[in-house]
């Protein structure tokens, strides 16, 4: 896990052509995506097309990576951060907890970010495996450049579930997706492109990676 800084990031969408400042408070992020090796240890389940060990896990829905950052966090005696209701759509975020999570995507757009300003924090063939370079599959996390922080495949691979809902009036249990994946043309691999998904859907591009609050959070819970 690796350190992530207070900071400030504006969020923006092309589609509603708007902005939004967010502070970030100081969290922990993996440096790697969720590795089909972990996955299937925490699990017992390998759900992906590709098989491979360092391979990210991919073919994973939204409600299977909070389940298994409950799972995790239980196998390692900490405190689960989401209540999850049967329907698989929705959870409930328990900003108390210490266990394991999914980031926000203003927590991952500062996370990818590392400081930098452009759209990438390095040269797009140096930091990512996308539809120029990948032929065709993803590929062993870690294989590319890392970010001024040590945060490996922020772009590019597979793409990352969020936390957050990307707007319930339109697109109602939609969660936001960033980073871009192997299959993606290159303008899909920036620090603020915004990809939305169903919670249950899965598909061979897109797995997760977790993070923990650094610091207690506030007496209270999130609901999304």
């Amino acid at each position: 896990m690796v350190a992530v800084p207070a900071g400030r990031i504006t969020l923006s969408d092309r589609r509603t052509r708007t902005s939004w400042p967010v502070e970030v408070a100081p969290f922990r992020m993996a440096a790697y995506p969720v590795t089909q090796w972990l996955y299937a240890q925490v699990t017992g389940r390998r759900p992906s097309s590709a098989q491979g060990d360092r391979l990210p896990v991919e073919g994973v829905s939204w409600a299977d990576a909070v389940r298994f950052c409950n799972a995790l966090s239980r196998r390692e005696g900490l405190t689960p951060a989401y209540r999850l209701p049967a329907d698989g759509e929705t959870a409930e975020w328990d900003t108390r907890a210490d266990g394991y999570r999914l980031p926000t995507e203003a927590e991952w757009e500062h996370a990818c970010r590392a400081g930098s300003t452009g759209p990438r924090y390095g040269r797009l063939d140096e930091v990512a495996w996308y539809q120029g370079n990948s032929q065709g599959r993803s590929h062993p996390v870690g294989g590319k450049r890392p970010n001024a922080w040590g945060l490996y495949d922020m772009l590019g691979n597979v793409w990352d579930w969020c936390w957050d809902v990307y707007d319930a009036e339109v697109y109602g249990a939609y969660r936001v997706l960033r980073g871009g994946g192997w299959a993606d043309e290159h303008w899909s691999c920036r620090a603020s492109v915004r990809r939305r998904s169903h919670p249950t859907f899965r598909i061979d591009d897109v797995g997760f990676r977790v993070a923990r609050s650094a610091l207690p959070a506030d007496n209270a819970a999130r609901t999304g």
